[in-house]
């Protein structure tokens, strides 16, 4: 079975964990210091970087951080993961969600201008599948109205923007190192920030509000919650981080196949290539209706033939939660189109061109009914 995602794993990283495991120091210590001084390297920028125990919980750190509660609303797009929005809600604010584009899957300056409200406080964009948002016109948009930006970049570490890693703005930005992302710490988030004010703020809610002198007498001036990576996860990521932008080479290589290989046709929707994307999935859209099947029904030809595919992502807005907030289907039609029609086919440093000729040609049965 050719699964869509699987980490790259070597023997280097098998090593470095069993190097911390012999250690005895298994929790946050020397390699969680060590690899947030690689990640501050490699973003560049004037900014520092601190690791966290999944993307969700960086996110979730600088909302707290900045003082989003209740009576707030945060923009956010209706198509991502759904973790963009279930963190808004944890911090007691509201979700306030604006439409994609079709093409990028990103939001733009002009679907958060018209969802501003008196009560807006903040604007979460999402670099969806590595793909950079244009970030200037929100942040003038933001400076107009007083507005936090927070970056989910939990797809996009390595890609960048008019030729600056994300991340090296020195803004809040948010990354994800989860086993299907472009590289792995098993489990794993990291913040990247220049306010120093805010950053030790954010160390504290971290890890239970807890601060230290140097005698190690410790005192909890604030709330704090339980948001650290351990050594285990960074030794990981440091091998990872060596690697990163070999595999994301690899990705654009393989992408670049995909698009050679995948007809123009009325029932197909390709992503587009863009400048500095680190293509972390490559999601297309089917027309079901016009293929005369059902995506259950795709999926399950591309299981007989052993390929897995994923569904990235059914939009937040109609999910049985998010409807107490008032929010019905039409509210956002792009969104909505590509909850219905998207696949995501298998990418990952680890696949050859062949694999790709062979989901292409699922992909063609799909098109032409010769499944």
């Amino acid at each position: 079975m050719l699964p869509f995602t699987r980490p790259t794993i070597d023997t280097e990283e098998f090593e470095a964990i069993k190097e911390v495991l012999q250690s005895g120091w298994l929790a946050t210590g020397p390699k969680v210091a060590a690899f947030e001084t690689a990640l501050t390297d490699y973003i560049g920028g004037d900014v520092q970087l601190r690791v966290f125990n999944s993307g969700t919980s960086a996110l979730e750190a600088v909302l707290l951080a900045y003082g989003i509660g209740p009576g707030d609303e945060v923009i956010v797009p209706a198509m991502s993961f759904v973790a963009s929005a279930n963190v808004i809600v944890r911090c007691g604010a509201t979700p306030k969600f604006v439409d994609v584009d079709l093409i990028s899957r990103n939001i733009d300056a002009a679907a958060i201008a018209a969802a501003i409200t008196p009560n807006t406080k903040a604007v979460i964009p999402v670099h969806f599948a590595g793909r950079a948002v244009d970030m200037d016109p929100i942040y003038q948009l933001a400076e107009q109205h007083n507005l936090l930006v927070l970056e989910d970049a939990a797809q996009a570490i390595g890609t960048q923007y008019k030729g600056r890693r994300i991340g090296s703005s020195g803004n809040p930005v948010c990354f994800s190192f989860h086993p299907n992302k472009n590289m792995t710490t098993i489990e794993g988030g990291a913040l990247s920030i220049n306010d120093p004010v805010l950053l030790k703020k954010i160390e504290g809610i971290r890890f239970h509000g807890i601060e230290r002198d140097s005698l190690g007498g410790m005192d909890v001036p604030a709330w704090g919650g339980k948001m650290n990576m351990p050594d285990v996860g960074a030794a990981l990521g440091l091998v990872q981080l060596k690697k990163l932008d070999g595999f994301n080479l690899k990705r654009r290589t393989l992408v670049e196949r995909y698009l050679q290989q995948l007809p123009e046709h009325d029932a197909l929707v390709l992503p587009a290539d863009a400048e500095g994307h680190s293509w972390h999935m490559f999601c297309i859209l089917l027309d079901w209706g016009k293929i005369g099947l059902s995506r259950n029904q795709a999926l399950e030809v591309f299981k007989q033939q052993d390929i897995a595919a994923g569904i990235h992502y059914p939009a937040i807005h109609l999910f049985s939660f998010y409807r107490q907030y008032g929010y019905k289907p039409g509210d956002f039609p792009n969104a909505e189109r590509i909850g219905e029609q998207t696949l995501t086919l298998p990418l990952f440093p680890g696949m050859e061109e062949q694999d790709v000729d062979r989901v292409c040609s699922a992909v063609l049965s799909l098109l032409n009914g010769s499944y």
